[in-house]
């Protein structure tokens, strides 16, 4: 089992390929050699990654970097510590890093790549099912802070990206559900993502519940294949995120306000998304903007994959005030992606933050 996607983005004449396939790991350290022959290399290791293929992947010690795993590793004085190892091992904008974890390793390395030298070759692998679907692809980079996620960061693309299906074979079950919850939000905006294929992923999903949830290779390559096609045409049409690309953060302005509320340590990311967009369906629901048919049918098929209301006290002020801290944040305004219709999204703004927290506590 073996695929190739390109990615090509016109406004910066960016191009790169996905290596999606099943092989065993071992080929995956083969080809990452031949694709770093005669450059320098650092790698950062996720925690749990390392432990488990280090073997596997018998890069020498001196060339990495093992992170340890959880939202809140992905912060500035790891990224320092990532900098520091790239002047100590003298490597200049032609050598490579390679991130092989899921979306923290991704994110920090990726931020650490675009501003040493101002800019340094990366490689994503991703080892999560959340990152293989969405942060490994389309060059967002960032850190956290604790006032705000993803708060320091730029967009900067990989040279290429190899999918490895067999890392979730050992994917823990929270993590895995993590990457369901990503996934769900692309059956939500699939009519947005310049899409020609008729077939539905939200049916996809709806059919295949059980080959999915059991991480059946053959149908999670075509589920990532799927992913990964939408945010294609999506980034192509717009990188750095001036319109059409907003559409991929259906959830995400209620889910990283829960995250970073948390401190990131309570809820996994994918946990978060689904939280936002339970809610933002409710309130779209409640505006009007969708029926309640597809307000249903939306509902079930994020029941059939397992996932539950939170048992959480959430303080709404909070949660609003860490809103407007979003990076997508104007003055005055918060801006939300909400469901318009069966498979469409589109951006409102709230305005009224005394009724949409009066609203909110009630949820």
């Amino acid at each position: 089992m073996e695929r190739t996607l390109a990615i090509n983005i016109p406004e910066n004449d960016k191009y790169y390929d996905i290596y999606i396939n099943n092989e065993p790991v071992e080929s995956l350290y083969k080809d990452l050699l031949i694709r770093t022959k005669n450059r320098k290399r650092l790698i950062v290791f996720s925690e749990k990654v390392y432990d488990l293929y280090s073997k596997n992947l018998p890069f020498p010690k001196n060339e990495i970097f093992v992170l340890k795993d959880g939202e809140e590793q992905k912060n500035l004085k790891n990224y320092l510590k990532i900098i520091n190892l790239l002047i100590k091992n003298k490597m200049t904008r032609k050598d490579v890093i390679i991130a092989i974890g899921g979306g923290v390793a991704g994110d920090i390395t990726g931020f650490a790549a675009a501003t040493y030298m101002r800019g340094i070759n990366f490689i994503q692998v991703p080892t999560t099912l959340l990152s293989m679907v969405d942060s490994s692809v389309g060059g967002k980079t960032a850190i956290d802070m604790n006032s705000a996620k993803n708060i320091l960061g730029c967009f900067y693309q990989p040279e290429c990206v190899f999918i490895n299906l067999n890392f979730l074979k050992t994917l823990d079950e929270r993590q895995y559900m993590s990457g369901l919850g990503e996934v769900l939000k692309y059956a939500f905006i699939e009519g947005n993502c310049c899409n020609d294929d008729p077939k539905s992923l939200f049916e996809f999903l709806s059919i295949n519940s059980s080959r999915i949830l059991s991480r059946d290779l053959y149908f999670l390559e075509k589920l990532i294949a799927i992913c990964l096609t939408y945010k294609i045409n999506v980034v192509r049409a717009d990188e750095k995120e001036a319109g059409l690309r907003k559409v991929l953060n259906l959830g995400h302005t209620l889910g990283h306000a829960l995250e970073t509320h948390t401190k990131y340590k309570k809820y996994t990311h994918g946990e978060a998304v689904i939280w936002g967009m339970t809610l933002i369906f409710k309130w779209a629901l409640k505006n009007c903007y969708i029926d309640t048919v597809y307000y249903k049918a939306a509902m079930e098929l994020i029941a059939l994959y397992g996932f539950k209301p939170l048992n959480e006290n959430i303080k709404t002020d909070k949660i609003v005030d860490l809103m407007l801290l979003d990076k997508k944040a104007e003055t005055g305004k918060i801006k939300l992606i909400v469901p318009s219709g069966a498979r469409v999204v589109t951006e409102k703004e709230i305005t009224n933050f005394e009724e949409f927290k009066l609203w909110l506590a009630e949820q």
